[in-house]
């Protein structure tokens, strides 16, 4: 299986001891997100995870446990996300020059394959500006293409979380024309790095920039990076339309991020985010909140995607 670490919060940056754990008790207790009380066994052992996905806006906590990630024998690669936001719209974000530094150390420690770049969501708010998107996208690309193959962004979606965290600070969704142009510069910014250019769950066709749908959790990088074919790549997530990841198992939690990003689709409360946060326990087997009266069944789906190869006797 692949194990997503997480798209419902950033366990990384904010969770990192607590997975660790996970990782050395072999399994995850994982909330239902529409029934809290309807809680998954997973498993999570070597023999069934064949790679984990990380999604983090900061990977600076969980650098130091890389080497016991390894030594367990977990295959793994990073999607870290750096915009271009001040502390209005993400208020307790670090400094984005000292995450690009630490996007680059990690990147020296893994090989740029399994470390890729996104830039999303992208709106336009006050000073953040078609233009001021273009010159910002430039500068992450100047200093970070040495260190990633790939580059992956989207444009910022209408959910109903994202318009309720957002009327305080009030966010512009792109126009198609607006989209149309933001492909053209990005594509040409790019181009003379060798950057792979795609988009995340997104719609509006951009092939005629050389832009593809991205897979972000992306079955042929996976048996890359694994080193073994696996079973199941062209089974789609159906998380989200016009997603092309293949099927996993995320293990995150909504209501449960601190990072405190107005445009989050994840945190429907901001203040239950930072209490659940407050109230986590690194030694439970759930990420946060209590498990004792709800219904824990085991996953039967959990196992490795692996395909055996058939040794003839010839």
């Amino acid at each position: 299986m692949i194990l997503s670490v997480s798209r419902r919060t950033d366990i990384p940056a904010l969770y990192s001891e607590w997975f660790m754990n996970r990782l050395r008790e072999g399994f995850v207790y994982v909330k239902n997100p529409f029934n809290a009380n309807q809680i998954s066994k997973v498993a999570i052992t070597k023999d069934v995870v064949d790679c984990i996905v990380f999604w983090t806006k900061d990977p600076q906590p969980i650098l130091k446990y890389l080497p016991d990630i390894d030594e367990m024998g977990y295959n793994y690669y990073f999607q870290v996300t750096i915009t271009p936001y001040d502390t209005r719209y993400e208020k307790n974000v670090r400094e984005k020059k000292e995450i690009a530094d630490t996007f680059i150390e990690l990147s020296d420690i893994l090989g740029k394959e399994r470390v890729i770049l996104r830039y999303d969501p992208i709106f336009l708010a006050g000073k953040y500006t078609l233009k001021y998107h273009i010159r910002a996208f430039q500068s992450i690309c100047d200093k970070l293409n040495p260190y990633t193959n790939k580059v992956i962004f989207s444009f910022v979606d209408g959910y109903k979380k994202t318009v309720h965290n957002t009327k305080d600070a009030p966010i512009q969704e792109l126009t198609n024309s607006d989209m149309l142009k933001i492909a053209e510069a990005f594509s040409e910014i790019t181009k003379p790095y060798g950057l792979l250019l795609e988009t995340c769950a997104e719609k509006i066709q951009l092939t005629n920039y050389g832009i593809s749908p991205a897979r972000c959790i992306d079955g042929d990088l996976i048996q890359s990076i694994i080193g073994y074919e696996i079973s199941n790549k062209s089974v789609r997530d159906d998380n989200r339309e016009a997603c092309g990841c293949m099927k996993c198992i995320d293990i995150g939690q909504y209501d449960t991020c601190t990072h405190g990003c107005t445009y989050c689709y994840a945190n429907i409360n901001k203040d239950k985010a930072q209490e659940n946060y407050n109230n986590h326990n690194p030694l439970s087997p759930m990420l946060v909140g209590s498990y004792e009266h709800a219904i824990v069944k085991e996953r039967k789906d959990v196992k490795s995607f692996r395909i055996e190869q058939l040794s003839l006797d010839i």
